[in-house]
């Protein structure tokens, strides 16, 4: 009986499975040009913007660096030997703010360090047991964070990194699940205070100390944990999206005692991106979440009465990250023309560019089919020698699905 149970149980699963696969193929050919999509390689597991570029971690082993503008790709990074997972950015030139060396961590348990100028590869780091997920820079402190399946929080020091791969400078080791995702920032007394979220919806808060000593050391002090969500943390940026299809907006260290805690964003799927435009260039009241396929926009200029502004069908796979693009141009009469976009990259390998107007204005139950597309320039096609483009294999497609599902 067991084993009809059981070979019922796998029919029933493959049959769903294709017929979400076949739901998938119709709504690909529906979103097809929506959003002006960049198709990639692989997949973005993620992304960072910077001038009119995006720097993208793809699952298919490259970093790469693509006009936003045109949608062409302009450098590829290639040298690790799985999906690239998380980037960050470096001064080649202490506190210029130049940002001119990429550092991207991997499946393959590096983190690697490149120069922008030349795509050179500076240094490869061992860093971790298991999948590398992702990096903080703490620039006016030299200090990078790097966070992985194996469940540690390790410390690196950047002095002199062009000459010597990044130093261990500490752990934490706290966490009985891997760590998702981290932010910090550093304080006036050259202290940082650090953030670490995991797979088990728990966030904690630490207050990293340097010690002194001829090897730079941070002590850590555990300040507090955080248990608002049921499971696994997707990204802090000082908010939190979760798989427990809610975004939780915390006052942290707030000053007044009795404040009422701020109402949950609730999602009918796990959220796997936010994008705050408060803490952003835009510094206006909204707050963009990507859960499933879907981008939805909320105003919270009354947090404890948020509203669903907006919403777009945007993609075919989930959403996994969300970005602000300040696009600034020149006009007939030589004035800047600033103009905000919401860039979205998900596991249908493309990346989209969304009007932020088009995002505001758009209707809550809008399906994809009604969203009207923003053409910027054609969509790109592959180019350059097949040979040397990766294609990520099915087995770790699968494997990459089954990372972003994980609990």
């Amino acid at each position: 009986m067991s084993e009809i149970t059981a070979d019922h149980s796998y029919l029933l699963r493959s049959a769903a499975e294709l017929e979400l696969t076949e739901a998938r193929r119709q709504k690909a050919e529906k979103t097809k040009s929506l959003g002006s999509p960049i198709q990639l390689t692989g997949n973005a597991i993620d992304i960072q913007i910077r001038g009119n570029y995006a720097w993208i971690a793809e699952s298919a082993h490259v970093a790469k660096k693509i006009d936003l503008e045109t949608g062409k790709t302009l450098q590829i990074y290639r040298g690790h030997h799985a999906p690239v997972t998380c980037l960050a950015f470096y001064d080649r030139i202490p506190n210029s703010g130049d940002e001119k060396l990429l550092i991207t961590g991997s499946w393959d348990k590096t983190i690697k360090i490149w120069d922008t100028n030349t795509k050179g590869l500076i240094s490869t780091t061992a860093a971790h047991d298991d999948f590398v997920k992702t990096l903080l820079v703490v620039p006016s402190v030299k200090l990078l964070v790097s966070s992985s399946s194996d469940k540690i929080v390790k410390f690196w020091d950047l002095t002199d990194v062009l000459e010597k791969p990044p130093q261990p400078a500490g752990s934490v080791s706290a966490h009985s699940r891997p760590v998702e995702c981290i932010a910090g920032i550093a304080n006036a007394d050259g202290s940082v205070t650090l953030f670490t979220a995991d797979t088990m919806g728990v966030l904690k808060v630490w207050k990293l100390e340097r010690e002194g000593g001829p090897r730079p050391r941070w002590r850590s002090t555990l300040q507090d944990t955080l248990n608002h969500h049921r499971t696994r943390i997707t990204e802090i940026i000082y908010d939190a999206a979760s798989s427990d299809e809610t975004v939780q907006v915390v006052p942290y260290q707030s000053e007044s005692s009795d404040q009422k805690p701020i109402p949950p964003l609730t999602h009918p799927l796990p959220v796997r991106a936010i994008l705050p435009l408060a803490l952003s260039d835009l510094e206006e009241p909204y707050i963009v979440t990507g859960y499933g396929d879907v981008i939805r926009l909320y105003d919270v200029s009354t947090p404890s009465e948020p509203e669903v502004l907006g919403e777009i069908d945007a993609h075919w796979h989930d959403v996994t990250a969300l970005r602000l693009w300040v696009q600034k141009s020149r006009t007939d009469d030589g004035r800047t023309r600033i103009e905000p976009w919401i860039i979205s990259a998900s596991l249908d390998g493309t990346i989209r560019r969304w009007r932020f107007s088009e995002l505001h204005d758009s209707k809550p139950d809008n399906p994809a089919g009604q969203s009207k597309a923003t053409v910027i320039a054609p969509t790109p096609q592959p180019s350059g020698n097949a040979k040397d483009q990766v294609e990520i294999t099915e087995e770790e497609e699968r494997e990459l699905a089954e990372l972003m599902e994980e609990d």
